[in-house]
């Protein structure tokens, strides 16, 4: 049985996304439509799908190197701030998107919160190794 470590990661977290969305049914918050992801984004994203994105992204963070905190995440998704003439300097994403997922994936039974950060719970560790074996199988 194929594990996260063996599968693609873009093929996972967009199988995971899809199957965050229709499945196991996350909700995406009324304010996520209008927000950015970080200060140093322009724009609110592109992708309609995006939150489920983000959601399955962090759900593999978490199971590759937990036990994971907010603040790591934060580091993880920031980016470079284009400040005009200036230099561009790093800035995290935004905590606020990702301590919503957390919260979600937590109340899904897919993570759990520990002492020194979430951890991928067994079912969420069974979760994402069906559909690593599944991605697996298909290549």
């Amino acid at each position: 049985m194929a594990t996260v470590y063996d599968a693609p990661s873009d093929g996972l977290i967009k199988e995971t996304a899809q199957d965050l969305k229709d499945n196991v049914k996350l909700e995406m918050p009324v304010w996520a439509q209008y927000v950015k992801t970080g200060v140093s984004r322009e724009r609110k994203p592109q992708d309609e799908n995006w939150w489920w994105v983000r959601a399955a992204s962090i759900l593999r963070k978490i199971y590759l190197e937990g036990p994971v905190g907010v603040q790591r995440l934060r580091t993880f998704y920031g980016s470079r701030k284009n400040r005009g003439h200036k230099p561009e300097k790093f800035r995290r994403g935004s905590g606020k998107v990702i301590r919503t997922i957390l919260k979600e994936l937590d109340l899904a039974g897919l993570t759990s919160s520990g002492k020194s950060g979430r951890l991928v719970t067994p079912k969420g560790r069974s979760y994402l190794d069906k559909l690593s074996s599944k991605i697996t199988r298909k290549a």
